[in-house]
């Protein structure tokens, strides 16, 4: 316990708080014997379990919970390898389901030493028992497990907090004995972690096909971050009790539209750029519009738009365009992207809106940090209800209809938008079913997750019909209604508020300081990108003449003189020197951002895996190559725009 006191603090004082179990010396009589025990209490607590630790043929001990195997009876060891050789390679993290005395666990660790490992283990007197029986002092004194318990109450919000810790996509390491003992736990456990997954091969998707995109954006709004406040100046400006609608552009939209007045009276009103166009034309203006998509076709949404005296709130990587719109005021929030985040960090910290993937998502969090803690969320399907895919007027609609044709009319465009993203049936929130697809259960999955981290912020939807989401409650228009107005109490709290903000932000001393700031971190990210760029290109170089020097002396003959040449040797010595000091860049992540997966760089590699160093030549020329060529395409992006605004 000193061990565990000194690595795991916290960890230490919950298991010496929690009442201590003798091990229970009963043993089955056979596994099959064991295979029908009783079930366990599954309070995640001591009390109630039977735990056995139990001699096996291999010589290390086996565990037994309430009459269940939870390892082999005969070689747990062997057991954990076969298990722990099931997981792909990667750099993400490992979340254990189910830990028992960890020899799949440690397995694993030591497969791949680098990366982290969430342990999510629901019984507590099974921990115990690891500990109590197995030295685990190697394994945990790396620092890089996290430990996800059965006191941790909702296993989604405490697995999804885990993985917030660590990049890249999880894998899941499942002990199925201990799943099975309690089912329901670990199956939201499970569902939270098929989340992030789902999410992160979302992410990587998406950045494959739009990464450039977001670049030649980024380079274009640059100057946005030195010239617009951030919604850090919003933080905390209304009052908790304030209500604020906020507006996505869901199918039901239509039921509220008539409403949209009054309701506007007695709430803040935030709305999605998507839905714009339906509030303006019920004549509600809202208080705040949102955009954060960087794809060309989002920003059409403000096409021909007669914008009203709206605070626009933006991503610094939206399609330019959308920035030059005439909003009454502005305000940005921090950039999702490296390139955003390098001179945003050095010039002026805007503040951090969540995202799942959906402006929605983002205006859901935007109206948490402006101090609500009463939600009112219309248009928020998240579903197709009716087998209806968008509100009327939208600009899906209408270029639908524009596009129609006798070979491919309208309805059949709304037959794909239902079909293409992998439909199924879901719980609505009113009871029943709602045909959702893919996508969208993806980001009904991050509203129930930060639903959970923030409690005392209550969730109302008039979308009904739409899809249901743990801490949603339903709710109709009229409860909004009984309110009282307050729209002028509003228009005086925001007024005061764009006042402050703006006196602070566009004073003549800060923004000078801003600008010489400005100025400083182009410079840097230049020259750091140019000597990442040579750095990269020397190094693919001396890789390609040492793989060509290994292929000469294989089909010499020589190859076995010595695994490696003296010529090769000092090209690794080389390698690893830039691989050293590009790894100190501080523009490393930005020349990155649009670099492909290892994945990609293996594919076609034509040295065989009998021929290791040769193979590791290749790729790592593949590696520079690709390096320098997102350097260099960064480099070209602020060229071409110094060209058009010279």
């Amino acid at each position: 316990m000193l061990f565990l006191r000194e690595h795991f603090p916290d960890l230490a004082a919950y298991l010496e708080k929690a009442e201590p179990r003798p091990l229970d010396p009963r043993l089955p009589e056979s596994p099959e014997d064991a295979a029908d025990g009783p079930a366990g209490s599954g309070d995640g607590s001591s009390a109630g379990d039977s735990i056995a630790v139990v001699g096996t043929a291999a010589g290390v001990p086996s565990l037994v919970v309430n009459g269940k195997y939870i390892h082999s009876p005969r070689d747990p060891i062997r057991e954990g390898l076969r298990a722990a050789e099931t997981l792909p390679e990667g750099d993400g993290p490992i979340a254990a389901l189910g830990f028992g005395l960890g020899y799949a666990v440690i397995a694993a660790a030591e497969r791949f030493p680098q990366r982290p490992v969430v342990i999510v283990e629901r019984r507590v007197s099974v921990l115990r028992a690891a500990l109590e029986t197995r030295d685990l002092r190697q394994f945990l004194s790396s620092r890089r497990a996290v430990f996800v318990l059965g006191n941790a109450g909702d296993p989604q919000r405490a697995v999804g907090a885990a993985l917030r810790l660590f990049e890249g996509k999880p894998e899941i390491l499942r002990n199925r004995a201990l799943m099975a003992l309690d089912g329901d736990w670990f199956g939201k456990a499970e569902k939270q972690l098929k989340f992030y997954i789902a999410k992160d091969g979302v992410n990587r998707n998406t950045l494959k096909k739009f990464g450039k995109r977001w670049v030649r954006n980024l380079a274009a709004n640059m100057e946005a971050i030195r010239d617009i406040p951030g919604v850090e100046l919003l933080s905390s400006c209304l009052p908790p009790e304030m209500p604020v609608l906020l507006v996505a552009a869901g199918p039901s939209l239509d039921e509220i539209a008539p409403l949209l007045p009054r309701l506007a009276e007695r709430a803040v009103v935030a709305a999605v750029d998507t839905a714009l166009r339906m509030l303006l034309r019920a004549g509600t203006p809202p208080d705040f519009v949102l955009a954060v998509d960087p794809q060309f076709w989002n920003a059409r949404h403000l096409d021909r738009v007669p914008f009203p005296a709206s605070c626009f709130v933006a991503e610094s990587a939206v399609y330019p365009p959308v920035m030059r719109h005439s909003f009454g005021r502005a305000f940005l929030c921090s950039s999702l992207f490296p390139l955003g985040k390098f001179i945003e960090n050095r010039v002026d910290p805007k503040g951090a809106l969540g995202t799942g993937g959906s402006v929605a998502t983002t205006a859901w969090d935007f109206a948490r940090v402006l101090g609500t803690e009463s939600l009112w969320l219309a248009g928020l399907d998240l579903s197709f209800p009716s087998l209806k895919t968008h509100f009327k007027g939208a600009l899906f609609e209408e270029r639908a209809l524009a596009l129609s044709g006798r070979l491919f009319p309208a309805e059949t465009r709304s037959f794909h938008a239902l079909r293409d993203g992998f439909p199924f049936s879901a719980p609505a929130l009113c009871g029943g079913t709602v045909l959702t697809d893919r996508r969208l259960s993806l980001y009904a999955s991050w509203f129930e997750n930060r639903i959970g981290m923030y409690p005392r912020l209550k969730n109302r939807s008039f979308s009904v019909n739409g899809i249901a989401i743990p801490g949603l409650i339903p709710a109709r228009a009229e409860e909004l209604l009984a309110l009282p107005p307050r729209r002028e109490e509003i228009n005086c709290l925001l007024a005061e508020t764009f006042a402050r903000a703006e006196a602070a932000f566009f004073s003549e001393e800060a923004a000078a300081a801003r600008n010489a700031r400005y100025k400083e971190s182009r410079r840097e990210l230049f020259a750091g990108l140019e000597k990442i760029r040579g750095l990269a290109e020397k190094a693919a170089g001396l890789a390609e003449g040492a793989r060509a020097g290994e292929k000469q002396r294989v089909a010499a003959g020589r190859a076995g003189e010595r695994r490696v040449s003296e010529e090769t040797a000092r090209a690794l010595d080389e390698l690893e020197k830039a691989n050293q000091e590009i790894s100190g860049s501080e523009v490393k992540d930005v020349a990155g951002f649009i670099f492909p997966s290892i994945g990609e760089l293996e594919d076609g590699l034509e040295s065989g895996p009998d021929s290791e160093t040769e193979r590791h030549l290749e790729l790592s020329a593949r590696f520079y190559r690709a390096l320098a060529g997102a350097a260099d395409y960064h480099l070209k992006v602020f060229q071409g725009l110094a060209r058009n605004f010279a």
